[in-house]
Formats: C-alpha cells, sequence, structure tokens
C-alpha cells in the first residue's frame, strides 16, 4: 500500500471539526468531505482500478484502506468514507451480484418467498470481516482530525436493486410488489433493517466514528409508502445504533424526499439530514431543529465546470447555513469527469473565510 503522506487541513478550534460537528456544533468554517471523492476522476483511483475488479477492491483490506485514504492525502478532506458499496450487503447474504462495465449491478432478482429463503442473515458479520478490518486499520492510519465515516444503504434503496435484479430509472418490478404482494416486500425490509443495523454496528465496532444511511430511491415513494418502508425502517435502524452505541452520530439522506425530508428528520431520530441537490438548504434550515445538521447540497455539475461559479455558489451555501451545524458536501456524488483540480477549488473556497 502506497505510504500514507498526510498533512493537517486548516486549523479550527476541535480536534475533529466534522465529528463536532455532526454532534450537533456550529463549526466554521464548515467541514468538508464529498460523496464518491474515492473515485475514477482520480488518476490515482484510476491506477488501483486497474489492478482488481469492483468487489475484490471492495473487500480487500489493503485496496479499500488506500482507495479511501487517496482524498485524505491530496484534499485534506475532513471526512473519509469507507470504499465500499451498499450492495455488500445482499451479496454477503447470498444474492449473485456482479458489475458489469457501462452496466451497474446485476443481481439475480428476489421475487418471492422462495427466493428470499435463500438469503442467509446469520453470515453477514463473518463475510462482511474483511470490511472491518479495513475499518480498523483506517482508525489507526488517518490523521487525528479526520473522522471515518461508516455508511449503508437505507432498507428501501437496497430492496429496490434486491428486487429489480439491478438499476432502474423507475424501479417498477419493486413498486409493483411493493403493492401486490406487500408481506413479502415487507419481508425483505425486515431482513435489511436487521442486517443493516447489525453490519453498521460492527463499523463501528470496528472504528467508524459516524455512519450514513444513503435512500438514493426513496425519492420514488409518496408520503403514505415513504413513511413506511423509508422512515420508519431507518427509526428502527438508528434506535437499534443509538442503543448500542449512543455516542456516535448517524447521517440519512433521504434523496429527492423534497418535503418529507423534513418529517424524515424529525421521526427517524438521526443526528444530521443530508440535502439532495434540488433542496433548498435555507427553506430545510427553517423547518427542522436548530440543532440538527445538515450536510450538502453542492451541485455536482457546478463542480464539474469549476470556475468562478463554483467559487460563488459554494460560499453561498456554505454563508447561507452560518450559525448552525453544518456539513459541506455535494448534493450528490463527484461526477466521474470531474478535474479533480475543481474538488481542490472547491476545498479552498469552503475554507477561505
Amino acid at each position: 500500500m502506497t505510504s500514507n503522506n498526510f498533512s493537517s487541513p486548516q486549523k479550527t478550534s476541535v480536534k475533529k471539526p466534522l465529528l463536532h460537528t455532526l454532534q450537533g456544533h456550529e463549526v466554521w468554517p464548515p467541514p468538508i468531505w464529498l460523496m464518491r471523492q474515492a473515485g475514477r476522476y482520480l488518476p490515482e483511483f484510476r491506477a488501483m482500478r486497474a489492478k482488481a475488479d469492483f468487489l475484490t477492491r471492495c473487500m480487500t483490506p489493503d485496496i479499500a484502506v488506500e482507495l479511501t485514504v487517496q482524498p485524505i492525502r491530496r484534499y485534506k478532506m475532513d471526512g473519509a468514507i469507507l470504499f465500499s458499496d451498499i450492495l455488500i450487503l445482499p451479496w454477503v447474504m447470498g444474492q449473485s451480484l456482479a458489475f458489469v462495465e457501462g452496466k451497474g449491478p446485476v443481481l439475480e432478482p428476489i421475487r418471492s418467498e422462495a427466493d428470499l429463503k435463500l438469503l442467509d442473515k446469520n453470515r453477514v458479520l463473518e463475510a462482511t470481516r474483511p470490511v472491518q478490518q479495513t475499518l480498523s486499520i483506517l482508525a489507526k492510519e488517518l490523521p487525528d482530525v479526520t473522522t471515518l465515516i461508516g455508511f449503508a444503504g437505507s432498507p428501501f434503496t437496497v430492496a429496490c436493486y434486491m428486487v429489480e435484479g439491478g438499476g432502474s430509472r423507475d424501479f417498477a418490478q419493486t413498486r409493483k410488489m411493493m403493492l401486490q404482494n406487500t408481506p413479502l416486500f415487507q419481508k425483505i425490509i425486515d431482513l435489511l433493517v436487521t442486517t443493516t443495523a447489525q453490519m453498521l454496528s460492527a463499523q463501528i465496532r470496528a472504528g467508524a466514528q459516524t455512519v450514513m444511511l444513503f435512500d438514493s430511491w426513496g425519492g420514488l415513494l409518496p408520503p403514505q409508502e415513504f413513511r413506511q418502508f423509508v422512515i420508519e425502517p431507518t427509526r428502527q435502524i438508528v434506535e437499534f445504533l443509538r442503543a448500542e452505541h449512543p455516542s456516535v452520530p448517524v447521517i440519512g439522506f433521504p434523496r429527492l424526499g423534497g418535503v418529507m425530508a423534513v418529517e424524515y428528520a424529525e421521526k427517524t431520530g438521526v443526528n444530521t439530514l443530508a440535502l439532495d441537490t434540488v433542496t433548498d438548504p435555507t427553506k430545510i434550515a427553517s423547518m427542522v431543529p436548530s440543532k440538527l445538521a445538515l450536510q450538502g447540497n453542492l451541485d455536482p455539475m457546478i463542480l464539474l465546470n469549476g470556475g468562478d461559479a463554483l467559487v460563488k455558489e459554494a460560499t453561498r451555501i456554505r454563508d447561507s447555513l452560518r450559525g448552525r451545524p453544518h456539513v459541506f458536501n455535494l448534493g450528490h456524488g463527484v461526477m466521474q469527469q470531474t478535474p479533480p483540480e475543481n474538488v481542490a477549488l472547491l476545498v479552498d473556497s469552503v475554507r477561505n473565510v
């Protein structure tokens, strides 16, 4: 593995600016990390990508550690998010999974009780031990100022891929099962609540100092179904984690949840609400408690384009949320074609006060 050559980011009055913010305190300037900050826009990532397939990279601690620390080494981000994938969970339970170039994840779909019974929830902790090893190494090697972030997909979003058999624009098969065979769909959700909570708890025991739940597809649902399959499962996971690890903050990302994001923040118990690109952060800020941290929400396309427009928009978002806990981030992940120098410009802009 490449030797770690870190230097500290801009000094702040707290040891871990990101963790302090997630715990409900304002830090100025706000801490910054980016979704998909380890990715194909970095030449050093592409060099590692050529050495092993995606699942091997996720499940080989030395490789996963290197990919996690690359953006920390380059940009001194305040948070290092584990290099992994939300579909590791169904895969370790026994669902087939392959990542196909140009197509994305491909799974053998779960469409019946018999399909569901083939999955083994008891394999999760042992089968994800390499991920836990990655976190243990990172906890020792990262700079003291950097917060280590674990994560999982939220039950509804993971269920979308499990039922559909891959990615989709509308996840029609998933929503069809949700409406026509609600008991089966609820069993899938319940399985994912239990296993996601266990997996995240193991990540925390291994060294993660905060965890994030990604609900990328919850915005497909109308309000009542959103409450049933997004808010309630997330609440159960947060409740479990709070009992096991009361001091560890949880970040929730109900992408495209619209006004339901406010109810999500209120009822799930998350410490931080991550905002998607289409959300007006100042309006959301007026609708949620002042101690609830907000994360986001620069448009990744603005980051890709760079220049003065990037500096202006980053500064606007940063300044609009001054006075409350705020983690600067994107409203979605870094785009593959983003010039690395634009990310450096963004980090400098956020920290330049």
